[in-house]
């Protein structure tokens, strides 16, 4: 009767100071402002939900699938998904009752040396009323930690995509180096030719030999540590689409142009559509909801458990139910003294949440900075590519020229190699920014969270 009565009184007032309330309370939360546009413009519309099509090789798509497919990382990833899936299970099931089954046997013996024998079989069901909601807390965590897991996920499958099609090209870009410096080795080594025979026709002086010699050397050098750098670029490639890294794959393509502009879309859209963006949040309300479930700690926990069951002498009687009997208890329990534990679990949660929130923060202005850098960075690019290019047509001619009066007695030995580095620097730098633009274009659709295919999901299923 006591128990009723204290239940009565106490209860409401309970229930009154533990309704759940969103513990998210920071004005710079609240306060967040995306800009109203970039400050370079760079194109209208729509953020491209299918960038990879912009690249016509058939090789560099079945490089992605087989990424999707075998990369290890990617793999890993997927394994914290299942586990977050599972822990999800988990804090559900406290949700709802528990039932068990125990089956007991006992022989014992009396200070009169007589044995006596007894077997029960009891049903056992115990459950907790959730009237605070912490049970609900737990889940709302656990299935946030889910949807933060595939956010996760999929910015990952983003960004092995990225990082599949930059080091293709970056492939190409070192073996169209190659193929430029063995050319230029071709040039030196007919220069050589040229000045040892004028040489030895008193034409030419012995410093002229030692230079064009030099120059062969160094090309050869050059060579030799492009070769290297081809083979690891090749190895790195292989090791994200999950195969040996033999340095054995064949890569022939030419690195395309790219001067078309691309669409931006709204700047306020990038918090809903960068799934590294939508992670960090769901990661900021799943902390949310574990502080509120470290608060609802403190408050008295309702338990309700029941048993059915039968006992007797026999082994058959445990499983005559005409005579089980049963019982029905129910109990309240409070934390009244613990040194301080629970308060100090509440107060890490309330750390560990502002940490979250400046860690969303931090990530949000970190998109924005990557999207106008990226922008910034084509669109000087852009401009180094045609000023380059210039240079070059410019520095082919005095190479030519240079050769030319050298050979007329018109200029000095080093003059010739001074034009011909110059040509060589322009020619070399215009295949080096072709591929900047390449990797500067792919990371900014990745940096405005646009989707590398158009139609079809991730091919990975959680369920």
């Amino acid at each position: 009767m006591w128990l009723k009565t204290s239940l009565v009184v106490v209860l409401p007032a309970l229930l009154l100071g533990c309704q759940s309330t969103s513990l998210i309370e920071s004005d710079y939360l609240s306060n967040i402002q995306s800009p109203k546009s970039w400050q370079n413009q760079h194109g209208v519309g729509e953020v491209s939900m299918n960038w990879l099509q912009q690249f016509t090789s058939p090789q560099v798509y079945g490089l992605v699938s087989l990424a999707l497919e075998n990369n290890l990382n990617l793999l890993r990833k997927s394994t914290d998904v299942e586990a977050a899936q599972q822990q999800l299970v988990i804090s559900g099931s406290a949700l709802w009752p528990t039932l068990s089954a125990e089956m007991d046997s006992s022989r014992l013996k009396s200070l009169s040396d007589q044995y006596s024998t007894s077997h029960s079989l009891t049903l056992r069901m115990k459950y907790e009323l959730d009237l605070w909601g912490k049970l609900s807390d737990e889940e709302r965590q656990a299935n946030l930690n889910v949807m933060a897991g595939m956010a996760d996920y999929k910015q990952h499958t983003y960004d092995l995509v990225a990082d599949v099609v930059i080091s293709w090209f970056s492939v190409i870009e070192s073996k169209t180096q190659q193929t430029l410096l063995e050319r230029r080795l071709e040039v030196v080594a007919q220069n050589l030719d040229i000045i040892e025979s004028g040489y030895k026709q008193g034409l030419n002086s012995a410093l002229d030999v030692y230079l064009a010699r030099t120059e062969l050397s160094n090309e050869q050098a050059k060579l030799a540590q492009q070769e290297t750098l081809v083979t690891t670029r090749i190895r790195y490639l292989e090791r994200l689409v999950g195969e040996y890294p033999s340095g054995l794959l064949a890569v022939n393509a030419q690195l395309p142009l790219l001067d078309s502009t691309i669409s931006l879309g709204v700047p306020s859209m990038l918090l809903t559509r960068k799934p590294a963006l939508m992670a960090s949040w769901y990661q900021l309300l799943a902390q949310d909801a574990a502080l509120a479930y470290a608060h609802k700690q403190r408050f008295p926990s309702i338990n309700i458990s029941a048993n059915y069951g039968a006992s007797g002498g026999h082994f058959s009687d445990a499983f005559s139910f005409s005579a089980a009997g049963w019982s029905l208890i129910s109990g309240i329990s409070a934390p009244l003294f613990n040194a301080g534990n629970l308060a100090a679990k509440e107060e890490l949660a309330r750390i560990e949440l502002k940490s979250k929130e400046l860690m969303y923060l931090n990530s949000l202005h970190d998109a924005f900075a990557a999207v106008e850098n990226g922008i910034s960075k084509e669109a000087s690019l852009q401009i180094r590519y045609k000023e380059t290019l210039v240079a070059q047509k410019n520095a082919q001619l005095a190479e030519q020229l240079s050769f030319e009066q050298y050979q007329k007695g018109l200029v000095s030995y080093t003059t010739v190699l001074d034009a011909q580095k110059r040509s060589f620097d322009a020619q070399s730098s215009l295949i080096s920014i072709k591929n900047e633009l390449i990797k500067n274009r792919v990371e900014l659709h990745l940096a405005l969270g646009g989707d590398f295919q158009q139609t079809e999901e991730v091919s990975n299923d959680f369920s």
